[in-house]
């Protein structure tokens, strides 16, 4: 019986799966951030979270599984290196999809498929968006902030004419 053994096979023969999905999880790690149809990047997401959860133990063992997966040493030494480094402490979820809408030529729904840890824009719009009870209390002393500021214009004005003097010996 196959109760239960169901996945998405993408249209496709399992060498041709497999080979796509090796292919689009070594452009994955190597760019970060891919546009593929939605179908198939929740079965990317299915095969490249386990590989990156393998490259935090950086050993032998894990570096030739998941060589088996990729055949590619450039995008192992991405995965093992940078993308370990950044994900060391994230317990999982280190994908994340964005849905683009419609393609014009077939209507297959289009999105993002990204590392999380590797999209600095959306990082600095969560952190300026993130509001607790406690950052009401801290808005005095971000009136405090521009009293400092003319502070580092006095430093810079009279850092100013020690250049000019320095220029002037020069010009003799």
């Amino acid at each position: 019986m196959r109760h239960n053994k169901n996945f998405n096979h993408l249209s496709r023969t399992a060498d041709h799966r497999r080979a796509m999905l090796a292919n689009m999880a070594i452009s994955l790690i190597m760019h970060k951030r891919i546009t593929t149809t939605l179908a198939k990047a929740k079965a990317l997401k299915k095969y490249v979270e386990p590989l990156i959860t393998r490259s935090k133990d950086d050993s032998t063992n894990s570096r030739r599984v998941v060589f088996s997966y990729l055949q590619n040493k450039e995008a192992l030494k991405e995965l093992f290196g940078a993308v370990a480094q950044k994900v060391g402490d994230r317990p999982g979820g280190y994908t994340r999809i964005i849905k683009l809408g419609t393609r014009q030529g077939d209507a297959a729904q289009v999105c993002f498929i990204e590392l999380v840890d590797f999209d600095e824009n959306m990082m600095k719009t969560a952190k300026a968006e993130k509001k607790t009870r406690r950052s009401r209390k801290a808005a005095p002393k971000a009136e405090a902030a521009p009293a400092e500021a003319p502070v580092a214009e006095e430093v810079k004005a009279e850092e100013a004419p020690a250049a000019e003097a320095e220029e002037a010996p020069k010009a003799e």
